[in-house]
């Protein structure tokens, strides 16, 4: 076997040898310590996460002292990259779950252990008001997921407590949120497993569904479900209330006019921030590449105008001079 000069000079000589060892040592400690997340609780984390951020977990088997290796059940594995990066990040696990889960094997009862709603913590707290979780609630209530569902679908069937995190109310461009938002919809709508935990009827296709829509691409990766399937509320961010399909929004001009149901939805916080900011919000929403017929501008307007009468103008002006010179 061959062996490297770098490898042979580390062999001869001692002090290389104990360098490459501390330097081996000082990258594994950067690393370990850039993948610490710097969150309170963050520690405390760490001992559930060791089996449930893994796809399988050990344990010592008490009676008969072998190491056993278990697949976690792909339900309660939890993404810690995800988590670290969500609303909830500074949560330590059991500010949502009962203290019995520090005893391992955990009680086998704890299964019966019934989830937090959004209102169990955020609900008539001042610090969240600007929220409005409990005008959330009564929307969602009287949305078809809720009337249709009852107690089976609760907040988490779409906000995942251990991954959710608010970008409507962020600097994000809008492509970015409405393809988090959609993935949410699909999450169920585009995936039968997790369809048919609410219902046994079959999954309906959803691009066969919205055959009549035009461009449907563009319109998938440019607005979310939301703005057709549910009703806007002017004084919540995101509206909740999603309504039976016969009732979705079908004609173009409820978007594409100046009027458009998105400046009261998809961009309602950008119009917010611009309007706050400098008085004029057409500037924030001709920053997006998709045109919707309710960012227009009067000046740019006025400028295609004045540029079309001239090249009118030009045109006539032209085709005069060459019928003039034809009779000379």
């Amino acid at each position: 076997m061959m062996i490297s000069p770098s490898t042979q000079q580390i062999r001869k000589s001692p002090a290389h040898f104990i360098m490459a060892v501390l330097f081996a040592l000082l990258t594994i400690a950067t690393t370990e310590a850039q993948n610490r997340p710097d969150t309170e609780n963050a520690e405390l984390n760490e001992g559930c996460f060791k089996c449930h951020g893994q796809s399988k977990y050990k344990y010592i088997n008490s009676d008969s002292g072998d190491e056993v290796t278990k697949k976690m059940y792909q339900e309660i594995i939890i993404n810690r990259d995800l988590f670290y990066e969500s609303n909830h990040k500074t949560f330590k696990c059991t500010d949502c779950h009962s203290d019995d889960y520090n005893t391992f094997p955990h009680p086998g009862e704890l299964r019966m252990e019934s989830n937090y709603t959004c209102n169990d913590c955020h609900g008539g707290d001042e610090a969240y008001a600007k929220f409005k979780f409990e005008e959330i609630e009564s929307e969602f209530l009287e949305s078809v997921h809720s009337t249709k569902h009852s107690e089976d679908f609760n907040c988490w069937m779409c906000h995942n407590p251990h991954t959710y995190k608010i970008n409507v109310r962020s600097d994000e461009k809008i492509k970015d949120i409405v393809a988090y938002d959609n993935a949410i919809c699909l999450n169920c709508h585009g995936n039968l497993n997790n369809y048919q935990m609410l219902t046994d009827k079959v999954n309906p296709d959803i691009i066969k569904k919205h055959e009549w829509l035009p461009n449907q691409g563009l319109h998938f990766k440019n607005v979310r479900c939301i703005e057709c399937h549910a009703l806007v509320n002017d004084s919540i961010l995101v509206a909740h209330k999603v309504q039976p399909k016969e009732k979705a929004v079908r004609r173009c001009v409820e978007c594409h006019s100046t009027n458009s149901i998105l400046m009261a939805s998809l961009y309602k916080y950008k119009v917010q921030e611009g309007r706050s900011k400098t008085g004029f919000y057409n500037g924030v929403i001709m920053n997006e590449g998709y045109v919707i017929g309710a960012n227009r501008n009067y000046y740019l307007s006025l400028l295609s105008l004045i540029m079309f009468g001239c090249v009118a103008a030009g045109i006539i002006i032209h085709a005069s001079l060459r019928i003039l010179k034809r009779k000379k």
